[in-house]
């Protein structure tokens, strides 16, 4: 980060007032496209994109050295599918009926990836029909399975990624993924977890996004509250289901080609399609510019199962506790994990400041690394953004309920460490 687009961070976010922003409306749903690897910077991604919360779209070029570019596709521009087979062809896969829609998305099954192929090649001799409906492999955690494969490198606009840097130290978990699926594929409106930001490289094929801002869905919810699980349903147009839906903006459209990534923004719903045979590699991510965005998502999850259980109330003696469990089932987090989260981040963002990340310890961190190479600045922002999320989280009051003195080290500690870290920075 250089030192305009971290002025420029500092005068966006001088108080939490500008956590929860809305992206400016673009003018005519236009969205840009960055074609040349060699004139844009990571700080013309920070300003330009991260910090306004716009969507834009990379060129082919970003990803002309990835392995999986030389490997997964045929010269025809198709899946290599005998390629994957030798490979990968054990593994076990989910996959997604999108002829199905169950409790608001499609039903998934694990099948073995050789089972998956042999469908999909069976699919295209048919003309795209099958009796099982058409299936789309997603939420693959290929590099996890598979961390010795060439598979690609993920590009510099993306490496602040707070997401994947908390759940690798933990072991458990990440957000990257490989979705495979056939022409007429899809994967239907949503958000996407946590409202974090993603971003999306067509290995072969092209897709078709629909995106809204955020809050234009607002006008999209039926007269009981739901969004829609298709769009393009004629059902938007009866005004006695949908009685906003006039009112509605048209989505905007892009069309991604192969190579390309597409970058989504934090809280803008989408509906995506595989206009061809497509194999893409997504990530999901959060850092300093929409941490406080998932920070008042999780807060409006929380409020929405207060709300379901709120008869339970005064008779359930650890009631504040079971809204903690059950918020964490839905979403994948707690009060008390996100609070985790913050600290993580944050005594990473200390390492680097303190210029302790040698050789040996880059080697083994590679997400300290990667904030090492986006500078002290950068740092810096990370940690006033934390101080910004954790003081609000300290102050609020569900979290006050969970013995917040009883997280080591305790939030007012830990908040006194990172602001001392942030003037030492600075002097």
């Amino acid at each position: 980060m250089d030192r305009a687009a971290f002025a420029c961070s500092t005068a966006f976010f001088h108080d939490y007032s500008s956590a929860s922003h809305v992206a400016v409306s673009l003018p005519q749903g236009h969205v840009d496209y960055i074609e040349k690897v060699e004139s844009f910077s990571y700080s013309d991604f920070f300003r330009d994109y991260l910090i306004p919360n716009h969507p834009c779209v990379f060129s082919a070029k970003f990803t002309e050295g990835w392995g999986s570019r030389r490997n997964w596709v045929t010269q025809d521009g198709k899946p290599n599918f005998d390629y994957l087979l030798q490979h990968f062809g054990k593994a076990v896969v989910p996959v997604a009926n999108c002829d199905v829609k169950e409790y608001n998305s499609n039903p998934k099954e694990q099948i073995p990836l050789k089972e998956y192929i042999s469908y999909w090649k069976e699919y295209i001799k048919k003309n795209y029909q099958s009796p099982r409906g058409c299936l789309y492999l997603k939420d693959w955690h290929l590099c996890r399975a598979f961390p010795a494969e060439d598979v690609y490198t993920t590009p510099i606009y993306f490496t602040s990624d707070w997401l994947n840097e908390y759940w690798d130290a933990r072991g458990v978990d990440d957000y990257r993924f490989v979705y495979m699926g056939p022409k007429g594929s899809w994967t239907p409106f949503h958000a996407d977890v946590f409202r974090s930001y993603s971003w999306s490289a067509n290995i072969c094929g092209k897709k078709k996004w629909l995106l809204f801002p955020p809050r234009q869905e607002e006008n999209l919810r039926d007269r009981h509250g739901h969004l829609p699980f298709d769009i393009t349903t004629p059902a938007l147009q009866d005004s006695r289901v949908y009685p906003r839906s006039a009112q509605s903006c048209p989505p905007i459209e892009i069309i991604q080609e192969a190579g390309e990534i597409v970058f989504i923004p934090s809280g803008w719903h989408h509906q995506v399609y595989n206009l061809e045979d497509t194999i893409s590699i997504n990530h999901n991510w959060v850092n300093g510019c929409n941490v406080a965005i998932m920070w008042s998502f999780l807060q409006d999850e929380l409020a929405a199962v207060q709300r379901e259980i709120s008869e339970w109330r005064d008779t359930m003696e650890d009631w504040h506790l079971q809204c903690q469990v059950i918020m964490k089932s839905c979403t994948g987090i707690d009060y008390k994990e996100f609070y985790n989260f913050l600290k993580v981040i944050a005594e990473n963002r200390i390492s680097v400041l303190h210029h302790v990340l040698d050789e040996e310890a880059s080697a083994k961190n590679t997400h300290r690394a990667a904030a090492s190479a986006l500078g002290m600045l950068h740092a810096v922002f990370d940690l006033k953004r934390a101080v910004q999320v954790l003081t609000s989280l300290n102050a609020n009051e569900d979290f006050k309920k969970l013995n917040p003195k009883s997280l080591s080290p305790p939030p007012e500690a830990l908040l006194h460490r990172l602001k001392a870290a942030i003037d030492t920075a600075l002097l």
